[in-house]
């Protein structure tokens, strides 16, 4: 029994890891770790309509300031929540200027799904894997590639997204 528990979960979990792309940030000799806490920016402190952004997310730790996202596609299923974009990163890193570019991949679970493909009710749990384009850098960031995680933590108030990465230069 515990044998075909196994093989079941197996058989689940390997469309998702390769449908999501989960391949760990990159953790070899020179690169540097970055961690932090992002928020969503609900006073719009940075102005996301002013950059065409969907949204922004506050951050802070490690990189301080501004991360716009552009939601480019977006769907949900039974609340199976999954949605590709871009962000743009505007503020400090250890208290040094610059700018980067992201592509990134969210999942996420929440109670239901609106007709239109959102998803509808308290979010459940979520996490979501960003890509830094390399090349996409300024000041601090000139020539870093990488990439980082969040893990949203849902039962904070207010909800907020920790994340951990690694940049390589």
């Amino acid at each position: 029994m515990k044998t075909q528990l196994k093989l079941i979960l197996l058989m689940l979990a390997v469309p998702f890891i390769v449908f999501t792309g989960c391949k760990k940030p990159d953790h070899s000799p020179g690169s540097k770790k970055f961690t932090g806490i992002g928020y969503f920016d609900a006073n719009d402190a940075c102005q996301s309509a002013g950059q065409g952004a969907t949204f922004a997310l506050t951050m802070t730790g490690d990189l301080d300031g501004c991360m716009y996202t552009f939601v480019d596609e977006f769907s949900c299923t039974d609340g199976n929540y999954v949605e590709k974009g871009r962000e743009y990163f505007v503020g400090t890193y250890k208290g040094k200027n610059g700018t980067f570019r992201t592509t990134y991949d969210s999942q996420g679970k929440y109670e239901g799904c609106n007709d239109d493909g959102s998803y509808a009710g308290a979010e459940i749990s979520g996490q979501c894997q960003h890509y830094i384009v390399p090349g996409s850098g300024t000041g601090v960031f000139e020539g870093v590639s990488g990439r980082y995680d969040m893990t949203d933590d849902v039962k904070a108030d207010p909800v907020n997204y920790p994340y951990v990465g690694y940049f390589r230069y």
